[in-house]
């Protein structure tokens, strides 16, 4: 089991062990007083789907490598990781992308020049409190050229007092100039038993829930925390479900009017976590078909999975989650969107003697 808790290690990060292992061997003293661990390096990319755990297993680096008791860090109790905890500390600097009116936007905003100007003006001075100045920049892959090229020397040979960390979706979004001057690690997604015990542990899900969302999460433990925060989050599932299941039963007009709608008020962060959805449910269809109904992820909808996987024939579920793959790598970029769904809902499997 791909187990790694917050009670065992110190660190509160859930799963990726073996990248923490790591970091704990790379941040180790030497037993020299006043001397860098051996195995430290200057700058770390962690790469990974979204809400896999990126940026909360660099901010654990970086309290660690900034607390203050080395032999236990982070020990989550000394000035350092409380300053941590609570978001100022001095020595830490957590750079984003930023839309056009410089506010933090993860989803369309960019990493712009003028922040790689400020890293590189931060670098030169010394740490405030400790022995360590932290950079971590998010979203490398939505890094404006300039704003890469700008930081290139920087990363290649920072002051020794500097540890940057980034993250990005995956080591080929981002230029090769910039991945061969880090140290990577591609986070892979979270046991499903590991997510449902730190929904259980961290956050007080019921046994039943937390089940659930681990088994929809696809090992990203970040989303699973969002869905049991939002008010509404397991109830715009179940919408969405509902929706596609209509659609499969639905004539070309109608999905036709769905596509146009969706095309109209595009909205990239529903789009494209219905489209994770979809994925998912025919995955499943798959899945039931195969008889393996039991390894499913929407296990609370067993016996509308079996409807469908009993309609339908295995080929044309298996070339729609191929489709669905293919679009979802077009939506990302410059397409005609209005035409990339259009071939989505025309494409989608048809009940035709199964409404649902």
């Amino acid at each position: 089991m791909n187990a790694t808790l917050a009670s065992e290690t110190n660190w509160p990060v859930y799963g990726h062990d073996w990248v923490v292992q790591l970091l704990q061997r790379a941040i180790a003293p030497t037993g020299e007083t006043g001397s860098a661990p051996a195995r430290l390096g200057h700058a770390y990319l962690f790469t990974g789907p979204q809400q896999v755990g990126k940026t909360t297993l660099a901010r654990a680096f970086a309290q660690a490598l900034l607390c203050e008791n080395s032999d236990r860090a982070p020990c989550g109790e000394c000035r350092s990781c409380r300053l941590m905890a609570h978001g100022n500390h001095p020595d830490f600097r957590l750079i984003q992308p930023l839309n056009s009116d410089g506010e933090p936007d993860r989803e369309n905003g960019l990493l712009r020049v003028e922040q790689a100007a400020g890293i590189i003006r931060d670098v030169s001075t010394s740490p405030m409190e400790g022995r360590y100045k932290v950079f971590l920049i998010q979203d490398f892959q939505r890094a404006h050229p300039h704003f890469a090229n700008k930081l290139l020397k920087t990363l290649e040979e920072p002051p020794a007092q500097v540890v940057l960390a980034l993250t990005a979706s995956d080591r080929n979004s981002l230029l090769p100039t910039i991945v061969s001057r880090c140290q990577v690690f591609d986070l892979r997604p979270v046991d499903a038993a590991v997510v449902a015990l730190a929904l259980r542990q961290q956050w007080d899900v019921d046994a039943e829930q937390a089940e659930l969302l681990a088994r929809l999460a696809s090992g990203r433990l970040g989303w699973a925390v969002e869905q049991q925060t939002l008010p509404d989050g397991l109830d715009q599932r179940t919408a969405e479900l509902e929706t596609l299941w209509r659609l499969v039963g639905a004539n070309r007009i109608e999905r036709m009017a769905f596509a146009a709608s969706l095309a109209s008020n595009r909205d990239n962060r529903r789009l494209f976590g219905m489209l994770a959805l979809w994925t998912t449910w025919w995955r499943d269809v798959m899945l039931a078909q195969a008889g393996a109904l039991d390894a499913c992820s929407n296990v609370d909808c067993k016996s509308e999975l079996q409807r469908q996987a009993d309609a339908l024939s295995d080929a044309e579920v298996r070339r729609y989650l191929e489709t669905l793959n293919r679009i979802e790598g077009y939506l990302h970029h410059t397409v005609n969107t209005r035409l990339a769904l259009d071939v989505l809902l025309l494409q989608m499997p048809s009940l035709t003697t199964h409404r649902v």
